[in-house]
């Protein structure tokens, strides 16, 4: 089976259901407790790519990701849309990562300018603001001064990675081609703002898709397995199918929900993505059913 396909908003591009997140091949010296060389980060992004994935999204602080995009797959870029974002401030310490966000026209103009040198590419396909509010990028000429590198040819679409409630206002502005938001049976809180940003014809890419892969995940999230639990999902799970893959379906079932970017420097747990996302949506009573449970508990 092949990965699917769909028109990521009125943009007209093609791009996979399935997004890649590079946030886990950002090296040492930040901030978790994996750290991936080189050799680990060049076979994972061109697995990426071999198996169909053609949409990659990153930003300038995850440590080392944008550089290593740049060395090891430049060479491809016709193969990818590529996702950043803007507002980003990070100072390298010691032994972590300083980051925080500043809605300023320098700091954004030096986020484009060192992606576009990092990746070693003319354009990015999509820059997105890394948060923000409606009001501040509005006042500040943020939103007029990232529709200048679009008309510049430096940037495709423009966008917004956000989430609730700052999101809402986001989303009525009217101006971006694109939004990155929350999601997953687990989390749905954010249902109706991604069904919003999808009828304003923005494309809509989600985050949290997998929900770290559910209750058999290497990284746990006592929060979204609490859900698990309370929702008693496991009754749900068909025969040969994990947790994970129910998940991503369950995300992957929303036509709204035009990629999903999940993040993983593990070959063996990329392969297992691919393969689910190939699956397709889950049955429609499969999907009900999860969306009850959820509700209910």
């Amino acid at each position: 089976m092949s990965l699917p396909k769909t028109s990521f908003g009125r943009s007209g591009i093609r791009v996979s259901r399935l997004g890649y997140g590079s946030m886990g091949l950002r090296g040492p010296r930040t901030w978790g407790v994996r750290v991936v060389d080189d050799a680990q980060a060049e076979r994972i992004l061109h697995a990426v790519l071999d198996a169909g994935i053609n949409l990659i999204d990153t930003a300038p602080d995850y440590g080392e990701c944008e550089q290593r995009i740049g060395r090891f797959i430049a060479h491809r870029r016709d193969e990818y849309f590529l996702a950043t974002k803007c507002g980003c401030v990070y100072q390298q310490r010691e032994d972590h990562l300083e980051i925080d966000h500043v809605w300023d026209a320098e700091v954004i103009r030096g986020n484009l300018e060192t992606s576009l040198m990092r990746m070693r590419t003319d354009h990015v396909d999509l820059l997105q603001f890394h948060g923000g509010d409606a009001e501040t990028l509005v006042e500040r000429g943020l939103i007029d001064l990232l529709t200048e590198f679009r008309n510049a040819g430096k940037v495709r679409l423009i966008g917004v990675s956000s989430s609730l409630p700052r999101l809402t206002g986001l989303i009525e502005l009217g101006v971006f081609d694109a939004f990155q938001i929350p999601f997953s049976c687990l989390a749905p809180q954010h249902g109706d703002a991604i069904a919003a940003a999808a009828a304003s014809g923005a494309g809509v890419l989600i985050r949290g898709g997998v929900a770290q892969g559910g209750p058999e995940a290497e990284i746990q999230r006592p929060q979204l397995n609490e859900v698990w639990r309370r929702a008693r999902l496991d009754e749900l799970l068909p025969a040969g199918m994990t947790a994970a893959e129910m998940i991503l379906r369950y995300t992957l079932s929303r036509s709204d929900c035009h990629s999903v970017i999940a993040g993983t420097a593990n070959s063996d747990h990329l392969a297992e993505n691919v393969a689910a996302a190939s699956r397709g949506p889950l049955p429609a009573e499969l999907f009900d059913a999860i969306t009850t449970r959820v509700a209910a508990c």
